[in-house]
C-alpha cells in the first residue's frame, strides 16, 4: 500500500452523518461531480441525491452517475431516463440482459464500490449505498438504522479516487456505447495535491484485471503486522483458507482477534454459511460477536490502534474475488482509535458474544443447515471458477 501523507479524513457513521456531507459537497461543486454506487434506491434519500445532481447540472457542473445494473435495477427502470433527460450523464455497469435467474458466471462480477468525487477536491469512500438507513429491503426486520461507515477525504488521496473513477467510466462507456468516450475536460481549479490534514492514507481497489487480490493482500499484510489487537466488523464474512490461517497465526502469537458479524442479515443464506465456520474460528482463539440490534452493513477493521480500513469490500468470495471494490486504508492512531471506540460502543449496545459451549447447544438442525448452505455456497464459488482463490 502506498500511503500518501497530508490528507484530512472525517469518519462518517451511518446515513445520518454521510448524506448531509454528501449533499453539501454536491451543492458546493462548481465543475465536476462523479458518483458510483451499487444500490441507488428510489426512496427519499435517492430522490434528494438526484435533486442535488440535477441542481449541479443547472449550475453548469458536469455530472456523472455510474450504477450497477443489478443492485440499482429499479433505478435503471424507473428513474434513469428522466435523470439523463435532465442532463446527468448516467452509465450502467453490466446492465441486466435477459432473466436474472439464468446462470451466467459474468453476472456475479458487480460494481460494489461506493465512491464520490467533487471537483477533484473532495471525495468519499465507504460502504454506504444511496438509500435511506430505514428503507425496507428484502429480509429487513428492524426499524433501527443500518450500521455502516464512509470517509470524507480532502488532500492528495482525492486524486487517486478521481483517477479510479475516470478509468472505470471510460471502460463502461466504451463497453456500453461501443466507441471511445470524449476526452475528459481539464478542470479550471486543479485537484488539490498540497497537504490538507495530518492523515496518511491509501486507496486500495479490487478489479478483475490488475488488482485482483489487492484488498485481500492488504488485510493479510496488516494481520501479519498486528502485535496486540485486531478488530474486524464485517457484514459478510466467508474467508478462504489463507485468510483463516492468517487469523489463526495472530492468536497463536498472542494477538487478541475480535470479529463482529451479522446477527440480523438481509442475506440469511450467507450468514448460515458463515456460522459453519464458527467452530473452527472459536477453536483457534478468535472472539466472535454477533450484532443483533439492526443490520450491520459495515466493512471496517482496526489493527493495533494504528492502522484502519473503511470501504465496500466484505471478506467473502464475492467481494474478494468477483466484484469491483474500494477501501481506504489509514495509518493514523487518532483515526484508528476513533473507529475502534465506535465499534466497541456498538458491540456493547447490541452484540452477543459466542463461545464453543454456546455453539454446541444449538439445535442440530441449525448446525446441519449451516453445513448444507456452506456446501451450496462452495458449489457456486466452484461453478464461478474461484475455488483456487478460496483455498489460498
Amino acid at each position: 500500500m502506498d500511503f500518501l501523507p497530508g490528507n484530512r479524513l472525517q469518519l462518517l457513521e451511518n446515513g445520518a452523518e454521510f448524506f448531509p456531507a454528501l449533499l453539501q459537497a454536491i451543492d458546493e461543486a462548481r465543475e465536476e461531480v462523479r458518483l458510483e454506487t451499487y444500490i441507488f434506491e428510489c426512496d427519499e434519500i435517492g430522490e434528494a441525491v438526484l435533486a442535488a445532481l440535477v441542481r449541479a447540472v443547472a449550475r453548469g457542473v458536469r455530472t456523472r452517475l455510474l450504477v450497477d445494473g443489478f443492485g440499482s435495477r429499479d433505478f435503471v427502470l424507473q428513474r434513469m431516463h428522466g435523470v439523463a433527460a435532465a442532463g446527468v450523464e448516467v452509465e450502467v455497469y453490466r446492465p441486466l440482459r435477459g432473466p436474472w435467474f439464468i446462470p451466467r458466471r459474468h453476472r456475479l462480477r458487480r460494481l460494489h464500490r461506493k465512491l464520490v468525487c467533487c471537483d477533484g477536491r473532495v471525495a468519499f469512500v465507504g460502504g454506504i449505498n444511496i438509500l435511506s438507513d430505514f428503507t425496507r429491503l428484502p429480509g429487513r426486520r428492524t426499524r433501527q438504522p443500518r450500521w455502516d461507515y464512509a470517509v470524507r477525504i480532502e488532500g492528495p488521496l482525492v486524486r487517486s479516487v478521481q483517477q479510479a473513477m475516470r478509468r472505470l467510466w471510460r471502460l463502461v462507456y466504451w463497453t456500453n456505447v461501443k466507441r471511445r468516450p470524449p476526452p475528459e475536460p481539464r478542470l479550471t481549479a486543479a485537484p488539490r495535491i498540497d497537504p490538507a490534514g495530518p492523515h496518511r492514507a491509501a486507496l486500495v481497489l479490487r478489479d478483475n484485471w490488475r488488482h485482483r487480490h489487492d484488498i485481500e493482500h492488504a488485510y493479510l499484510q496488516m494481520l501479519a503486522r498486528a502485535r496486540e489487537e485486531v478488530w474486524i466488523a464485517c457484514a459478510y464474512f466467508f474467508p478462504g483458507q489463507r485468510f483463516r490461517r492468517a487469523l489463526a497465526a495472530c492468536t497463536a502469537r498472542g494477538v487478541r482477534v475480535r470479529l463482529v458479524l451479522q446477527g440480523l442479515s438481509d442475506h440469511p443464506i450467507l450468514s448460515q454459511a458463515t456460522r459453519a465456520l464458527y467452530p473452527w474460528l472459536l477453536r483457534h482463539g478468535i472472539e466472535l460477536w454477533e450484532y443483533h440490534a439492526t443490520e450491520m452493513h459495515a466493512k471496517v477493521a482496526v489493527f493495533d490502534d494504528r492502522y484502519a480500513t473503511v470501504g465496500s469490500s466484505n471478506i467473502d468470495p464475492f467481494s474478494l474475488f468477483m466484484a469491483r471494490e474500494a477501501n481506504v486504508w489509514v495509518d493514523d492512531p487518532g483515526f484508528s482509535t476513533d473507529l475502534r471506540a465506535r465499534i466497541e460502543r456498538h458491540v456493547a449496545q447490541g452484540a452477543v458474544r459466542l463461545d464453543e459451549e454456546g455453539f454446541a447447544r444449538l439445535p442440530r438442525w441449525r448446525k446441519a443447515l449451516s453445513w448444507v448452505v456452506l456446501g451450496w455456497v462452495r458449489l457456486i464459488i466452484g461453478w464461478a471458477g474461484y475455488t483456487r482463490d478460496m483455498e489460498g
